[in-house]
């Protein structure tokens, strides 16, 4: 296993432990945060300290999308572009495809006591159609790719 791997590897777990807290700050309003945090030996905590630090982080989360954006744009236009559209027109037929699947006529209330229109709800459904539609076009290409493997 090259260096390289092991990096792209460490990478991937500080993203999903980066993202796993930013969902917990999130997550959570400043009086559960001022508990939580006296749970852990923290007495007080400084809410403008952590708004500056969400801050940061925001900026940051900007510049690398700025930067991921660029080199996807420049790969795009230097590789084969048809095969790049076919494959995000195939992404948006099966987003459309389960859009129209889903059922959103009526309005959901939620647990804090907020409605979610039908649109809102129609788009939740048409998400988790498309997940599963992704998902069974996913494993049954696996699938058959380790059929086709085997009968050479």
């Amino acid at each position: 296993m090259g260096l390289h791997k092991i990096t792209k590897i460490i990478m991937a777990l500080f993203a999903v432990v980066g993202a796993i807290i930013v969902g917990f700050i999130f997550s959570i309003d400043e009086e559960a945060m001022q508990t939580e945090m006296k749970l852990v030996g923290v007495e007080n905590i400084d809410a403008p300290m952590i708004e500056n630090i969400m801050l940061v982080a925001w900026i940051i989360l900007g510049i690398i999308l700025v930067i991921v954006l660029f080199y996807v744009l420049k790969g795009l236009f230097s590789g084969n572009a048809k095969k790049t559209l076919v494959g995000v027109g195939a992404f948006l037929l099966v987003v459309a495809i389960s859009y129209f699947a889903a059922s959103g006529a009526e309005s959901v209330p939620m647990k804090d006591g907020e409605v979610l229109s039908a649109n809102g709800s129609q788009w939740v459904s048409a998400g988790i159609y498309a997940f599963y539609i992704l998902a069974v076009v996913a494993i049954g290409l696996m699938v058959f790719s380790g059929v086709k493997k085997l009968a050479k």
